[in-house]
């Protein structure tokens, strides 16, 4: 065991003191030492109900002959991070909670880990770790929260608090109603209801095999949640004693099977960024136009909120992540069979699952033959932009409109508040991508107030910044070059036409390459908002975001 450098032979009498001040008996010494990275923190309803969780895992890991060590990461919350500066840390935490993990896994010689994970970037940045060490690992996903209630309506917290500022602004509901949506739109522990950033990570985790089934989907306030955590507690034990690592369960072609589910479910746009980084962790080769490759291929076949009406707590029981895989794997488009940690297979786990296909659809009666995300590719965008094609009305898919530029989402949204936004505009938001942000801001707040103030069908939005898994609308986001790095964004002009093409995959700028040129030499360099501290040295070292935004 790796725990042997830090508790066998003499040289390590002083090792072994010092763990038996931490409680470890002389008994356990030979016992698997297993770490629980546990993001809790009661600052985030996606994670303060971890403390019960560690406890459950904790006791499976004894229970199955290990040693349990707790030890904390950061978490930050995209939902209370929004529409401010703190927004700028949540992407760049990402890489500050895999090295916290994989510093502690390596300065103690762990023997394997359970990854107590939930919300937007704490579960890549798990994986990214657990593939970074290569040593077992298993990912408990915390949960969603239940959907509120009021006056008979189901609420989510998108729908229930972000869209509500919007139709407020817009005079269809009183203080006294947006109060009340406000209290009731997040009635319990959870990640937010729908399938947004954590929830579709926490899908994509179960689908690469990385935790047990129906982990993803089973509610953060359900009593089959806490035996989902005992019982990864005890496999992981059983993980370290048969030496199954993720590189034994993630490859190319699992990366591939999670990118297949990501399209037929319509999840966070994020998720292709998290895949290129978690794959960059593994040295697997996966690409952006790998994500286009699948994309030609994949029809949607389960539709819920923001897009729609259903929450996770439908999808779980219509059968969960196991029901998606079960009617892919029966269309025969390309899913892998692949091992995972619960020993059974992908197809194993799908074989006997109960699929309801009044929500999860078969193949041959997709929600939409097209996918849930899409790359564009054109002028404005050489190096590829995303969208979220189930978050748009197919009526939308083409649209052409009059840019407004904005280099800061602040100075968008003062525009947005002000009725400064017509039908028929492109809101242009730039400088906001990992370097120019830095930090790649998510950019729920002007989504939220587009569709709340009803102009959803009739303006477009453009960023090098990104999106949370709750937006929806005629969204483009993640456009690479970004403008700090000299991207065509950064040379659009009030006024200029810009056409958005999502059924051919296309985004351009309706101005010819002799004028893009012409303004290129007027462009002035980029400068920092940042000059010290952690954004400073994030934004020196961070890639673009069609290569992960790794650093």
């Amino acid at each position: 065991m790796r725990s042997d450098n830090i508790k066998k032979g003499i040289a390590h009498t002083p090792h072994r003191g010092l763990l038996m001040a931490a409680g470890v008996s002389r008994k356990n010494m030979d016992s698997p030492f297993i770490g629980i990275a546990s993001s809790f923190t009661d600052l985030i309803p996606g994670h303060a109900g971890m403390r019960d969780l560690e406890r459950q895992i904790e006791k499976g890991i004894h229970s199955g002959g290990g040693q349990a060590f707790i030890f904390g990461v950061p978490a930050i919350c995209d939902g209370i991070a929004m529409g401010h500066n703190g927004m700028r840390y949540s992407l760049p935490s990402r890489d500050l909670i895999a090295d916290c993990v994989e510093t502690v896994a390596q300065g103690h010689q762990l023997d394997g880990l359970v990854l107590l994970t939930n919300c937007d970037k704490i579960t890549p940045a798990m994986l990214i770790a657990a593939m970074r060490l290569d040593i077992p690992c298993i990912v408990v996903t915390a949960g969603p929260m239940l959907e509120g209630e009021s006056r008979c309506s189901k609420l989510t917290m998108i729908k229930g608090s972000f869209e509500a500022v919007g139709k407020f602004r817009n005079g269809e509901i009183d203080e006294n109603r947006l109060l009340e949506l406000e209290e009731e739109s997040c009635p319990t522990i959870g990640s937010c209801q729908g399938m947004y950033t954590a929830n579709t990570m926490a899908c994509l985790t179960e689908v690469m095999g990385m935790s047990l089934p129906l982990c993803a989907t089973s509610s953060a306030v359900s009593s089959k949640k806490r035996r989902i955590a005992f019982e990864s507690g005890i496999q992981i034990v059983n993980l370290v004693k048969n030496n199954i690592k993720p590189s034994d369960i993630i490859d190319k072609e699992t990366l591939e099977n999670a990118i297949i589910a990501d399209l037929a479910l319509g999840g966070s746009t994020n998720s292709i960024m998290h895949l290129l980084a978690i794959a960059n962790a593994g040295g697997i080769n996966l690409k952006i136009d790998d994500f286009d490759k699948w994309g030609k291929i994949v029809h949607q076949i389960l539709k819920l909120d923001p897009a729609a009406s259903p929450t996770m707590t439908e999808f779980h029981n219509a059968g969960g992540v196991p029901a998606l895989m079960k009617n892919l794997i029966d269309a025969n488009i390309g899913v892998k069979d692949k091992n995972t940690v619960c020993g059974y297979s992908t197809f194993e786990i799908s074989k006997e699952a109960f699929v309801n296909n009044d929500l999860i659809k078969t193949y041959d009666n997709p929600i939409t033959t097209k996918p849930g995300l899409g790359i564009l590719y054109g002028n404005l965008a050489p190096d590829g932009c995303v969208t979220k094609i189930s978050g748009i009305d197919e009526s939308c898919y083409v649209f052409e409109g009059t840019a407004k530029c904005f280099d800061c989402e602040e100075d968008a949204m003062f525009a947005l508040e002000n009725d400064k936004i017509n039908d028929g505009d492109v809101i242009v938001i730039r400088y906001e991508g990992p370097k120019g942000g830095p930090g790649m801001r998510e950019m729920l707040a002007p989504t939220s107030l587009l569709v709340g103030k009803g102009l959803g069908k009739t303006v477009a939005l453009v960023t090098d910044g990104r999106f949370s898994g709750g937006t929806r609308g005629i969204c483009i986001g993640h456009v690479c070059p970004e403008a700090a790095n000299g991207g065509n964004i950064a040379l659009i002009k009030d006024g200029d036409k810009i056409k958005i093409d999502v059924n051919n995959r296309t985004i351009n700028i309706l101005v010819t390459d002799d004028e893009l040129d012409a303004r290129r030499k007027d462009l002035k360099p980029f400068v920092s908002k940042c000059k010290s501290g952690y954004l400073s040295k994030y934004a020196r070292t961070v890639q673009d975001a069609s290569h992960g935004a790794i650093v």
